[in-house]
């Protein structure tokens, strides 16, 4: 065996199991699965052909020679974030996003990430952020709603925002003191195709709305709307920051929530991204 064989991946697993003395809360600060988890740390088991951690149905603890490996693993990854700290200033991270970054989860992520790490975020607005991330334009993406991530990308959830329905000032919704979700159907909706949080998907087959009128960006989706054409659904943040003065916001009743979640590619920025990743967790609504 040689040092090559073991990857930084590998101390990190080990390290936060020994830490957490659990795989389940290491799996959830490592952002992986328990079984991704398992596999990483039985591979540097196999690889130093010792046994790191006494597993039992009610803990996990160090061995005697886990507990040694522990002390100088920790050295390691410490020197190493020293010297990732040093360089840091020089590192940029660029998040994309279609639209509205919610707040205050952006700005109490980009403060915590640029104060923990010494790099700065680059946020770059974009129409399609999943399709920016692809041509690798942006390192990590913020995406909203029920659309399919690619296969290949990660998706971590942060958590879900509350949707309101929105209208033209002339729209007959307006006499409405609220919308129900059920009804949206017997509205025309204004959907936006690349970036929108709602969609004909957001229904199951044979409750959708009837009429779907297409945008292909939320400048076309904010004048549609404000034109009288049909109602939009959106997160509630909107009606705080989405700012015309045709437009009116009606309370939205039994709607399902809209998901907020980030998107990267594996392999990229693998220490920056997991670095903001922390932040964007720690920042999320309780």
């Amino acid at each position: 065996m040689t040092s090559t064989d073991i990857e930084l991946r590998h101390l990190r697993a080990f390290t936060s199991v020994a830490r957490h003395r659990s795989f389940s809360r290491a799996a959830e600060e490592l952002l992986i699965t328990q079984p991704a988890l398992s596999r990483t740390i039985a591979q540097l088991e196999n690889r130093l052909n010792v046994l790191l951690l006494d597993r039992s149905s009610r803990h996990v603890e160090p061995t005697d020679t886990g507990a040694q490996f522990l002390e100088h693993a920790e050295r390691v990854l410490a020197a190493l974030d020293d010297a990732l700290a040093s360089v840091g200033h020089r590192a940029t991270l660029r998040l994309g996003f279609g639209w509205l970054l919610p707040d205050p989860w952006a700005q109490r992520t980009v403060d915590r990430f640029e104060e923990s790490t010494g790099a700065s975020v680059a946020l770059t607005r974009t129409d399609d952020p999943v399709q920016a991330l692809r041509q690798r334009t942006v390192d990590i993406a913020l995406v909203r709603g029920d659309a399919e991530v690619p296969a290949g990308m990660r998706t971590v959830r942060l958590y879900d925002e509350p949707r309101i329905a929105v209208c033209s000032e002339r729209s007959e919704l307006t006499r409405f003191g609220h919308l129900d979700w059920n009804d949206v159907q017997d509205w025309p909706l204004v959907v936006n195709t690349v970036n929108g949080t709602t969609g004909p998907g957001s229904w199951p087959a044979g409750r959708r709305p009837a009429e779907i009128v297409e945008t292909a960006n939320y400048d076309e989706w904010l004048e549609t709307v404000a034109a009288n054409r049909g109602i939009g659904i959106v997160p509630e943040v909107a009606q705080r920051r989405a700012q015309h003065p045709a437009l009116r916001f009606v309370p939205l009743t039994n709607a399902p929530p809209s998901p907020v979640g980030l998107v990267h590619l594996p392999g990229t920025q693998r220490t920056l991204i997991r670095r903001f990743l922390d932040a964007a967790l720690q920042s999320t609504p309780a």
